[in-house]
């Protein structure tokens, strides 16, 4: 059992809750049963190391024996380890170390993807990890990050992903520009999300919405700038019927993707 915190080894876990260290390493961290039961899942080869409590493995078999099937050693460390590595104040007993596995746009393209979220300079984790999530749970076929968009490998993205890293592409530090382009030689259309645009009832009673779309999402203050704005083939906003000053961007963005998973997905009449 490693059961010193000060250790090389535990020290070089936790560096990875930093940007810079991710950067160099090509890692990132996992924390919590969910998660790391994910990716034992769905990606187990990217699990480089996987740390856990004797106490953790007890109350979760299910993921020792998928690390077992997939030939992955579980370490044990105490729960001051544990701490030690952890991002969060409650790591719930797990700690894995993971390559990080961005798709090209390329790959993203090649597949005729038929809805996608787009995100330019987003930078709440909570909300990017949210959007990824939410866009896994409608069906999109992928996520691109834009412009200066919170790392995807952040230990609070990765957390709000709640697993759907491991399901949905997603692609990092693209050129908003270069993506729009793809997207519409592709014959995708680009709905800008912003409160500038149409209703989103009477984009539905239009079935603008049943062709492929890549939406749109900008930075949670600012928005989108004119220029990026301008690049949209269409803007549509959330209306908000109560007293509300506005809608936060995940929620915004799971209805907007919503609308078009309905719309894309209603039988034809």
């Amino acid at each position: 059992m490693i059961d010193n915190p000060r250790s090389p080894r535990v020290r070089a876990v936790a560096k990875l809750a930093k940007r810079n260290a991710r950067s160099e390493t090509g890692l990132f961290l996992l924390e919590g049963p969910q998660a790391v039961a994910e990716a034992l899942e769905y990606r187990p080869e990217l699990l480089m190391e996987l740390f856990a409590t004797p106490t953790a493995l007890e109350r979760y078999p299910a993921i020792r024996d998928a690390a077992v099937l997939a030939e992955i050693d579980i370490e044990f460390v105490s729960e001051h380890v544990l701490d030690s590595m952890a991002d969060t104040v409650t790591p719930q007993g797990f700690i894995a170390v993971c390559r990080q596995f961005p798709t090209s746009l390329k790959d993203i393209f090649n597949n005729e993807p038929k809805l996608l979220a787009i995100l330019e300079e987003v930078r709440d984790p909570g909300n990017a990890g949210t959007i990824i999530r939410a866009a896994d749970a409608a069906g999109a076929d992928a996520v691109i990050l834009t412009g200066r968009s919170v790392d995807v490998y952040n230990p609070k993205v990765v957390r709000s992903t709640t697993g759907s890293l491991f399901h949905m592409p997603v692609a990092i530090a693209a050129d908003l520009e270069a993506v729009i382009e793809r997207a519409k030689a592709a014959g995708i259309q680009v709905i800008a999300a912003d409160i500038k645009g149409d209703d989103l009832l009477a984009a539905r009673e239009t079935g603008v919405l049943t062709a492929p779309t890549a939406w749109l999402f900008g930075n949670e203050a600012r928005g989108l700038t004119d220029e990026h704005y301008a690049l949209a083939d269409n803007a549509i906003r959330v209306p908000i019927y109560g007293q509300a000053e506005s809608m936060n961007l995940a929620t915004a963005a799971s209805v907007c993707l919503y609308e078009s998973a309905f719309s894309q997905r209603r039988p034809a009449e």
